[in-house]
């Protein structure tokens, strides 16, 4: 059994539940933060295995790839609730900050998994009290939904001082935020010159502010990107390869399904 409820708050709040196990590819388009109430979860990025119980909860930074494995332990379906926090609503949040608070010298931590301190009050009254609308499917106004997702901004920021400069990753208002235009336009054939210009900035500005915010290369990024629209439209069928190559912003067929098999293990054709 498999269900997965959403309540939609920008499409940011959403709870997850099965009674068998599961596994899947996942990347984060926004920073994430996910609670075990029941169950386990394995992520392994990077190599590296990590493994949630009841109660346990992690930060998840956006634009990295990992593997989730879900599985429902001694009984218990596997049960999670996760906050995934917009652009738009961090830039909201930020502009309520006072600067003197900010802490200046923080450093954003490159690792894209962090576990936050287990049975932490204020992160257990936090999606415990969400709990009950699940159960009842019982959407709750969207004034507590803003208000749940504000709480776990704070259990965030409350964890380290450097996790400020990993949710604001927008500390130059005057500047485009090059996470959100490239989401807009990874499918155009743009040079790095271009996009530098398009987001106001130097081509050696654009290339320091992007190592802020991604460990890849702006190309490498943008061949994983599209790589992984292109892994969701071949998924859903009914459409030939060739047309989502080029949709998606490759220019040759070969390339594309030698680099997608490199990606996935299987060549596009497989994947249908």
């Amino acid at each position: 059994m498999e269900r997965l409820d959403v309540f939609d708050c920008s499409n940011v709040f959403m709870a997850s539940y099965f009674t068998d196990d599961r596994g899947c590819a996942h990347c984060n388009r926004e920073h994430t933060l996910i609670y075990i109430y029941s169950g386990e979860l394995e992520i392994t990025e990077r190599g590296r295995k990590t493994v949630l119980h009841p109660g346990d909860c992690a930060f998840m930074r956006r634009d990295n790839r990992m593997w989730l494995q879900k599985r429902a332990k001694e009984g218990n379906p596997y049960r999670s609730i996760v906050l995934k926090f917009s652009r738009e609503f961090l830039g909201e949040f930020y502009q309520t900050l006072n600067r003197r608070d900010i802490p200046a010298d923080a450093r954003r931590d490159k690792a894209s998994l962090r576990v936050l301190p287990s049975n932490r009050p204020d992160i257990r009254s936090l999606f415990e009290s969400v709990i009950p609308y699940f159960d009842a499917a019982v959407k709750p106004s969207e004034e507590v939904l803003k208000l749940k997702m504000t709480e776990g901004v704070y259990a965030i920021l409350h964890t380290d001082e450097n996790l400020y400069a990993s949710l604001f990753d927008f500390v130059d208002p005057w500047k485009i935020d090059i996470m959100e235009f490239l989401e807009k336009n990874y499918k155009n054939e743009l040079s790095m010159q271009e996009i530098a210009y398009y987001t106001g900035r130097s081509l050696a500005t654009f290339k320091r502010d992007f190592a802020k915010v991604s460990d890849l290369t702006p190309q490498k990024w943008l061949t994983k990107r599209r790589l992984d629209a292109a892994y969701e439209q071949i998924r859903k069928g009914g459409r030939k390869i060739s047309d989502i190559c080029y949709e998606v912003g490759f220019k040759n067929l070969s390339h594309f399904s030698k680099i997608y098999k490199e990606a996935y293990g299987v060549a596009p054709t497989g994947s249908i």
